[in-house]
């Protein structure tokens, strides 16, 4: 890369945001994809003026760009070997029209975030992929990606209102704004005369058209979107819906106003398992001209692979091997209307012999659980696939009428190949199949026979049946080599017209959705090697990324794996000995020091995977010449307590006398003297509880200028006897502990050590169980749960406030809004709903800030390393702004929170005992 374009770079865009390290350029270089190219520059990019400063650089000196959102991409769309483009966080802007009708939206917004705030208005935008929760608008338009209940109507192309783009040479665009449309008539009025042309001749060619509505009456996202040109005259409308599916090929696109779509309130979802493949796709048909909203095919092999998962009908693993199901789905704007439309769907099926059923239901619990198994037949064959084999998702259209004849013949290949594992299941209302396999590419054998099974299956899709080989996943590196196939030479001409008219100089992704190259499709693939049984399933989705608290500092989940896959296989093969030092060093803080190991990763995880886990693994062997140290704290729990008791005192002494903000803020907590409850005589009218009060909570009182500066289990005691409760504090209680502090530094020894004291100890205080126990910190309740002797009936405050407690209390809520954090622990507990139901209770407007799960404290994190806190929370403070009071259920958590957002966070018990 020429040295001036690089130092020109350098002068743009700040420090912290270039990367050409080696770990960073491997975490960038790895998408959703079984390809991987290690971009030479990585840019995360926060403004439309640097994508336009960097695209008229990238033209001076011929350089490559590749525009990234969040990388879901599945067919090698976000990877290069020249400068990634990263969208950074200043691209969340999002504005909603009238009453939810349109929405304008940044690239950076998150799916389920743009469609969280048209909730209100119950609407939603169109695309609805299955990735929702973590790809980006950026990625779903550049992609036309779609969904299960999109089809063709309702994707990107068809709901588009206008768009703000970029073009090759830096131009901006916005189709909204009537003085930037009118001036670029006049500067690129050459331009939108050629696609005026190329519109033209393409309307008056009969045959080119005929094929175009052919392949767009099917979903298709094989190639640059041709029906522009037919469906449109004006050159403006042309270039922003060839901008649809370009796969950032053809521009940047740096905002689109959606047209919404109705998000009807109620639903209804029925599984329907026909006798056969074929007897099942002529119901397909049926429902074509039904009322339903969602119609998902599941072959029996789909079927087998979720059998054993819980919520599964018994029934499912007797069916016959030429089953095949249907997952149907109806919605409606009122529950009259939705019991009519269910009549007429089962009086079209009524003729339908059925193998098994679950019919129709209105029921949340019941639609929810068939849904999760559709969901859940792809991780599922992820999850049992062999280590270092990657998973592949193909996605293809065949016409509906020929579906049934398509799916058998996609089985046959899958027996003639060899993938017996593999499954198919889809979009049935548009013919859209996806098939789920495995495939090694550590030899020449494997790479063939993954070849020889593509060419025919494009033969059998693209042409024999005359369908599309993507149909929503984008054309990327994977079907590059087929447009022309597809497509035919005339059509395929056309689109390379239209991609050296948007990029005469060829460097926008290159190789992405055209290639000349026939082979690119078998080059670049990604080895996942093994690295250690926790994290080898992984099949670098990324789905995690969203809720990692450290994704803006360092690493992701993702990312994480990807740099120890590689440090595994360096390690392995003794190549390239300076990288592999320059790696492994690097990863100590990005990876590492870095990482909350707060386990949110998990809950996005397709497969379940806990990138902590991997973490206290790998600190573990670091920590291990501080065993003897760990373990003799662990026998002077109460002293060293009483140590961290006097070293707030101390410091909050001295905060007072010396300028310390830096390292005492206003939102450090003093310390708790008030942390043993008087001994009071046994109430015979309370009903006794044993008070596991957590170390930190045992240790730390409010902040200084807390308008409450009682203690947690001041609060805590005082709050439940209004239930009718009493709080009991052994004695002993100082010496216990959960064992996570010792945990999450890798100290499992010292951690299970603690686990047994504190398990003998609650037996001894609370008679075998019979005394129920309280634990008041989620972090405390999740690292114990499913650890300790069964006798014990453990309640986490969440908990036991809403179930016990909550009931028996007369609450005055308050006419202020009131934000609330729910914990990673919580989150994880399953408390999100209760906490919320508990908040609602006692204030009438709950805040609860988008984009923020981890707070990024984690344990002593936040003051040892409080720039993952900071980073976690840079979105907090904004949000919160017109809150009066944060509510928590973790003490830690809540010094991190009070700091970044401007107002005290404390634990809900502290709000509870105010309202009741």
């Amino acid at each position: 890369m020429q040295p001036q374009f690089v130092q020109a770079v350098k002068q743009l865009i700040p420090a912290e945001r270039y990367f050409d390290d080696p770990i960073a350029t491997l975490a960038f270089g790895t998408d959703a994809s079984f390809y991987r190219m290690l971009p030479k520059l990585v840019l995360r990019i926060e403004s439309e003026a640097e994508v336009v400063a960097l695209l008229k650089l990238a033209n001076d000196f011929k350089v490559a760009l590749t525009f990234r959102a969040a990388g879901t991409s599945l067919s090698g769309q976000a990877v290069t070997d020249s400068v990634l483009l990263v969208l950074g966080e200043n691209w969340q802007q999002r504005e909603v029209r009238g009453l939810g009708e349109q929405i304008r939206l940044q690239p950076g917004v998150i799916g389920a975030a743009a469609n969280s705030v048209l909730t209100k208005f119950q609407r939603k935008i169109g695309p609805d992929p299955a990735s929702i929760n973590s790809c980006k608008i950026g990625g779903i338009v550049a992609n036309n990606a779609s969904g299960m209940c999109c089809g063709t109507a309702h994707n990107s192309f068809n709901t588009l209102a206008a768009m703000r783009l970029v073009l090759f040479d830096g131009t901006v665009l916005d189709t909204e704004d009537a003085q930037s449309v009118a001036a670029f008539r006049q500067t690129h009025a050459k331009l939108l005369a050629e696609l005026a042309l190329l519109g033209k001749q393409t309307r008056d060619n009969p045959e080119l058209s005929a094929k175009i509505r052919h392949k767009y009456r099917l979903k298709n996202t094989t190639g640059f979107s041709l029906n522009a040109l037919t469906e449109f005259t004006d050159p403006i409308d042309i270039l922003t819906h060839l901008m649809v599916g370009s796969e950032g090929c053809l521009g940047f696109i740096s905002a689109v106003t959606y047209n919404t779509v109705p998000d009807y309130p109620h639903r209804a979802s029925a599984l329907l398992v026909f006798p056969s493949v074929e007897s099942c796709c002529r119901a397909v048909t049926v429902l074509k001209q039904q009322p339903v909203s969602a119609v998902e095919l599941l072959d029996r092999r789909s079927l087998r692979s979720v059998e054993h998962k819980p919520g599964m009908p018994a029934w499912v693993k007797g069916l016959s091997d030429n089953a095949c199901a249907l997952l149907i789905e109806s919605t409606a704007i009122n529950g009259t209307l939705l019991q009519q439309q269910l009549t007429q769907v089962r009086s079209a099926l009524a003729a339908f012999a059925l193998e098994q059923q679950v019919d129709f239901s209105t029921d949340a619990a019941v639609y929810n659980q068939l849904w999760a198994i559709r969901k859940g037949t792809f991780p599922a064959v992820g999850a049992v696939r062999k280590t270092g084999t990657t998973v592949i998702i193909e996605d293809v259209t065949f016409p509906v009428e020929q579906l049934a004849e398509g799916v058998s013949r996609l089985q046959q290949l899958f027996d003639k190949y060899y993938y017996h594992e593999a499954i198919i299941f889809g979009h049935a209302l548009e013919g859209n199949l996806h098939f789920v396999f495995t495939q090694g590419f550590d030899d020449a054998t494997q790479v063939a026979r993954y070849d020889a099974f593509m060419q025919e299956v494009a033969q059998l899709v693209a042409v024999e049946f005359g369908g599309s080989l993507k149909a929503e996943h984008g054309t990327g590196r994977n079907m590059a080599p087929f447009v022309e196939l597809e497509w035919g030479t005339e059509a395929y001409t056309l689109m390379w017209r239209i991609k050296k008219l948007l990029d005469p100089q060829h460097i926008l992704n290159p190789d992405v959705v055209l290639s000349y190259n026939s082979q690119l499709h078998l080059q670049n693939l990604k080895p996942l090697p093994a690295t250690n049984p926790l994290v080898d399933k992984c099949i670098e989705c990324g789905f995690c990324e969203p809720v990692c608290p450290s994704r803006k500092l360092t690493l992701t989940p993702r990312q994480r794996i990807v740099t120890q896959r590689e440090i595994s296989r360096l390690q392995r093969s003794g190549d390239e000995p300076e990288r592999l030092a320059e790696l492994s060093k690097a990863y100590q803080y990005a990876g590492n020091d870095t990482c909350a190991a707060c386990g949110m990763c998990s809950t996005a995880c397709p497969v379940g995977i806990n990138t902590g886990d991997l973490t206290r693994q790998l600190r573990a062997e670091h920590n291990r010449p501080w065993q003897g140290l760990a373990a003799f704290m662990a026998r002077h729990f109460t002293a060293v307590s009483a140590m961290a008791r006097a070293g707030l005192g101390i410091g909050s002494t001295l905060a007072k006398l010396l300028p310390l903000r830096a390292l005492w803020h206003s939102a450090m907590p003093t310390a708790n003297y008030n942390n043993v409850l008087p001994m009071a005589h046994a109430d015979t009218q309370l009903k006794p509880v044993i008070y596991l009060a957590s170390c930190s909570g045992r240790v730390m009182a409010p902040q200084a200028n807390s308008k409450d500066k009682r203690s947690l289990q001041q609060v805590s005691a005082h709050l439940l006897a209004k239930a009718g409760y009493q709080l009991i504090m052994p004695e002993g209680l100082g010496s216990q502990c959960c064992g996570m502090p010792f945990q999450s530094k890798g100290q499992f020894a010292v951690a299970t050590q603690k686990q047994r004291e504190l398990e003998q100890w609650l037996l001894d205080v609370s008679n075998n169980g019979e005394i129920p126990i309280l634990s008041d910190t989620s972090p405390c309740s999740l690292t114990l749960q499913g650890k300790l002797d069964d006798r014990l009936s453990i309640f986490d405050s969440v908990d036991f406030l809403h179930d016990k407690v909550l009931p028996k209390l007369n609450i005055t809520p308050l006419n202020e809004p009131v934000a609330l954090h729910i914990t990673c622990s919580a989150s994880q507990l399953g408390q999100a709903d209760k906490l919320k139901q508990l908040l609602k209770a006692c204030s009438n407007t709950v805040v609860i800030p988008e984009g923020i799960s981890c707070c990024g404290f984690a344990g002593d994190k936040g003051f040892v390393l409080p720039q993952l806190n900071a980073s976690a929370l840079s979105g907090l403070k904004q949000q919160v702004s017109e809150c009066s009071q944060g509510v928590s259920s973790s003490r830690t958590c809540e010094i991190g929170l009070s700091r970044h957002s401007g107002i005290e966070y404390q634990h809900l018990v502290y709000l509870l005992d105010k309202c009741s």
